[in-house]
């Protein structure tokens, strides 16, 4: 028997049983529905705080001081001194506060930054128009600032800002630069943010000491060195208080979150690959029943000609069929769900194509191996015996 004609005998055994067959493929499709569309949505979740990670900078370190009393603070000078550290690039020593910035009859609630120059290197950011926050800044205490692309939007417009002064809790500030959008990140957006030089801030705000300090780290640089030694420092600075201070490395949490959403969508994929195996013995159970319906018939064709092989190759295939096709209805469907989820929520979605390939090969595989005890059965049947089968 030709193998175009085992497939078109397939094809006539499953339309002439439609409603049974639906039945039969309805396992497959929800287990590989299930493993799409949760894996999809795992990745995508897993890609969306991956990403916010990385915009913090997988080669940086930050330090967040706890501390309130003088023996428990530092100032911007010993702050930025971390950059004279083996390994160290650049540190950068920052105080983030709310408040309220005005232009005109338009006001915003953004976070206000004090910074030094080094923040941008330290932070990646880079400045669209005008320039940055400047040394002389620091030492004058120039109520200048610097406006992130939301904040610069939300006051101006298409105005363009540069020049322009605004105030920045009551008190009057001229604008002198512009950064380029960067998104949002763990800690929230980076653009709804505006950017004044740290003395000026530590004035404005009344608050003395620096809250954080972002060190980035030279390419190449051991991080397991730099931040050993970056605590020794802090721990001589703070006089063994460990509690005053905390060194927080972006790369182990990025390592430690990817190995965490790697264990979860193994799992999501475990646990929906159940259904697949629930769907395999379905088709199992069914392709029984068919060689039991059908015993007749085999005994007729094995009288006439027909050898074991042909037998047992007709019936896989209707078994692989009727997997098959449920597996490409589930990777439809699984797909569906999963971009409607995505538009309907903020949950992100990352379609995979080898998760795809693999969940379809594996329902096609299921149909071999669940098929192969009925096609074998239906196989061995002897002629005289399928012939008097009532």
């Amino acid at each position: 028997m030709h193998i175009g004609q085992a497939f078109r005998m397939a094809a006539k055994s499953i339309l002439g049983n439609k409603m049974r067959a639906l039945l039969t493929m309805l396992g497959i499709i929800i287990g590989v529905t299930a493993v799409i569309s949760l894996v999809s949505l795992g990745q995508g979740a897993t890609k969306s705080v991956t990403d916010s990670v990385a915009a913090l900078g997988t080669s940086s370190l930050t330090v967040n001081i706890s501390g309130r009393g003088s023996t428990t603070t530092i100032d911007y000078k010993e702050a930025a001194e971390f950059a004279e550290l083996e390994g160290v690039e650049d540190s950068a020593p920052a105080n983030r506060q709310n408040g309220t910035v005005k232009f005109g009859t338009t006001s915003v609630d953004v976070s206000v930054l004090g910074v030094t120059p080094d923040y941008t290197s330290a932070q990646d950011y880079q400045v669209s128009a005008g320039r940055f926050v400047s040394q002389i800044d620091l030492d004058f205490y120039q109520r200048i600032a610097v406006l992130g692309s939301s904040t610069a939007e939300e006051l101006f417009g298409a105005e363009n800002a540069v020049g322009q002064r605004i105030l920045i809790n009551g008190i009057r500030y001229k604008v002198v630069g512009l950064l380029a959008s960067k998104g949002s990140s763990l800690s929230g957006s980076n653009d709804d943010i505006v950017m004044i030089p740290i003395t000026n801030s530590e004035r404005l705000f009344k608050s003395k000491g620096v809250s954080t300090v972002y060190i980035k780290v030279e390419d190449g640089a051991d991080m397991d060195a730099v931040t050993l030694e970056l605590e020794n420092a802090l721990y001589k600075k703070f006089r063994g208080n460990e509690d005053a201070y905390n060194v927080f490395n972006q790369a182990d949490v990025l390592e430690t979150f990817s190995s965490i959403s790697d264990t979860l969508s193994i799992a999501l994929g475990g646990i929906a690959g159940i259904s697949l195996l629930v769907g395999g013995i379905g088709i199992m159970n069914i392709m029984l029943v068919s060689v039991t319906e059908r015993t007749r018939e085999i005994g007729i064709r094995k009288a006439i000609g027909a050898k074991k092989k042909d037998i047992m190759i007709q019936f896989l295939i209707e078994s692989v069929a009727l997997s098959g096709l449920g597996g490409l209805l589930g990777v439809g469907f699984g797909v569906g769900i999963a971009l409607i989820v995505s538009k309907t929520t903020t949950l992100g979605v990352e379609l995979s194509y080898p998760i795809m390939g693999l969940a379809f090969g594996f329902s096609v595989f299921i149909g071999i191996v669940f098929g192969m005890f009925p096609a074998n059965k239906a196989a061995n049947l002897k002629p005289i015996d399928a012939l008097r089968f009532e």
